[in-house]
């Protein structure tokens, strides 16, 4: 893989596509393993499925979430206070996981 370049990954669908899609699943798996499964699975296909990761100098990666990620899921039985918590939790997860698969 070539170093990565913050430039090219203002249009990240074309040059980290591949790289992105691992990190994600990455952070799946991991995150399937530690908590609910029903929830992270939800997570996963209803709120993450809107997110935009951005690249930040000095910073690194973060995930941006779309509106009112808790609203978004459906048919999932979660209290606000715990999907908010998995929730920080997966995205902490989701972007040591862009680090690792594009900077490392």
């Amino acid at each position: 893989m070539s170093e990565f370049d913050p430039e090219k990954f203002e249009d990240k669908y074309v040059h980290y596509f591949t790289q992105l899609q691992q990190a994600y699943k990455r952070a799946f798996e991991q995150m399937n393993e530690r908590y609910d499964s029903t929830l992270v699975h939800a997570i996963d296909q209803q709120v993450l499925n809107e997110s935009e990761p951005f690249f930040e100098e000095p910073d690194g990666f973060r995930v941006e979430l779309p509106p009112e990620p808790y609203d978004r899921l459906d048919g999932v039985p979660v209290a606000r206070e715990r999907f908010e918590t998995v929730m920080e939790i997966y995205l902490d997860v989701l972007e040591e996981s862009l680090a690792e698969e594009l900077l490392e």
